[in-house]
């Protein structure tokens, strides 16, 4: 299985400075690919990752600057270029600007690749051009490396190793239960069994500060120390609301995975989702302030964020992870069946219309997803003892305990073999 393994790095002010320019080589090299595709896709043709890195090397006589950076690093570059034109297109792929844009580079083959563990919290990893670089040893590899990332965040350089640790995937358990899940604005998440799971990521206090700099950075000329300074104020804040948004989703999806076969998710485009509503000109969005505000909702939760959580924990656990189609899913009964957008009340209250059931919407949600996603799945039921689970209604599967007992109980047949047992 392959694990990713991040630490911190020590840099010196040299080795800092060769960092930034081999990412911004990187970074340059990135743009102009992307570009150059661009060009090829208007004229109805199409160009390729060899045909691309071809190019660059005969470049390299032309432009010293390419030279600089390990051509391998260059190479990844165009390597995650091709790959993410082939999955999104070519215009769907953003460009790297350099006010939005963190540095990173890969290192792609282990061969260049070494780490010596020196202390009980110390160890050091060479890096081609780099030499040795200092990091924190703050939990064992767990295998060979397979290849290297540095990355910037904030003022902090780190280090991510992909490492193979040889364990296989975790095979899919039928003596486990099964949940949905329910993501909402007002509830990270909210699952079919009851659970709620949410937390504020951004301080009172942090908040204030932020709005501050804000209106300091509108203030400042662009290009100036100033400015540069206020923005790198304003990143340390939310790069500690990042971390702890990861260190909750975290925790939250070993919460819901650990123990379920099955975890049923609404399949969200979170990215048309958070779309701007200004619209043009000539065509003006409406309830464009009460769009933006729910696109900060959404964002300050993470949606998507949490769903890469979730999946990850599953490949540890064996965990089968399915997406349904989220339409209605708040608004249907799921005693009787009955579908009405009456019957969300409020944001966190569900009357149904028809038979009068009464619940917490978001639990609602979370059952018809888990309803949606559970199709065909065999779930586990404890001999002598009905099924765990009753998504669609109080007794879907429509067996009470004592046929349960009664079947459970049945004599075995001549040959010896047990009578069969009930699944759903």
């Amino acid at each position: 299985m392959l694990v990713g393994r991040k630490y911190r790095l020590t840099f010196t002010p040299e080795q800092a400075a060769a960092a930034e320019e081999y990412a911004s080589v990187c970074r340059a090299v990135w743009n102009v690919g992307l570009e150059q595709r661009r060009e090829y896709r208007r004229r109805g043709a199409w160009i390729g990752y060899a045909q691309q890195a071809r190019e660059m090397a005969e470049a390299k006589a032309d432009h010293p600057w390419l030279r600089v950076a390990p051509s391998h690093i260059l190479q990844q570059t165009l390597r995650d270029l091709d790959k993410a034109c082939r999955t999104h297109g070519t215009f769907g792929v953003r460009w790297k600007a350099k006010s939005r844009w963190e540095p990173s580079f890969r290192f792609p083959d282990p061969r260049h690749l070494s780490v010596v563990r020196t202390g009980r919290k110390r160890a050091r990893v060479h890096l081609p051009k780099l030499g040795w670089v200092i990091f924190r040893w703050s939990r064992p590899l767990g295998g060979p490396v397979k290849s290297a990332t540095v990355s910037r965040e904030g003022k902090h350089w780190y280090i991510s190793f992909l490492v193979e640790t040889g364990a296989k995937e975790t095979t899919v358990s039928l003596k486990r239960g099964r949940v949905g899940v329910d993501r909402g604005v007002a509830t990270l998440a909210a699952t079919s069994d009851g659970r709620f799971f949410d937390r504020a990521f951004l301080t009172v206090g942090e908040a204030e500060r932020y709005r501050r700099l804000q209106q300091r950075h509108a203030r400042t000329r662009k290009g100036s120390k100033r400015r540069q300074a206020c923005r790198t104020k304003m990143r340390a804040i939310m790069g500690r609301v990042r971390h702890r948004r990861q260190d909750f989703h975290a925790q939250t999806a070993c919460q819901v995975v650990d123990g379920n076969a099955l975890v049923v998710l609404e399949d969200l485009n979170v990215a048309s989702m958070t779309a701007r509503a200004k619209g043009t000109i000539a065509h003006p969005g409406t309830r464009v302030r009460q769009k933006a505000g729910l696109n900060r909702a959404i964002l300050d939760k993470g949606w998507h964020s949490f769903e890469l959580a979730v999946r990850n924990r599953a490949r540890h656990t064996g965990a089968e992870v399915r997406t349904v189609h989220p339409a209605n899913t708040s608004v249907t009964c799921p005693v009787c069946g009955y579908v009405h957008p009456d019957n969300r009340k409020s944001q966190a209250k569900f009357v149904c219309t028809a038979c009068g059931h009464r619940e917490h919407a978001d639990t609602v949600g979370a059952k018809n997803t888990l309803a949606r996603g559970h199709a065909g799945h065999r779930a586990w039921r404890p001999r002598r003892r009905p099924v765990r689970e009753a998504p669609t209604s109080a007794n879907p599967q429509g067996i009470s305990t004592a046929a349960v007992r009664s079947r459970s109980l049945r004599p075995r047949s001549a040959g010896g073999s047990p009578s069969p047992s009930i699944e759903t």
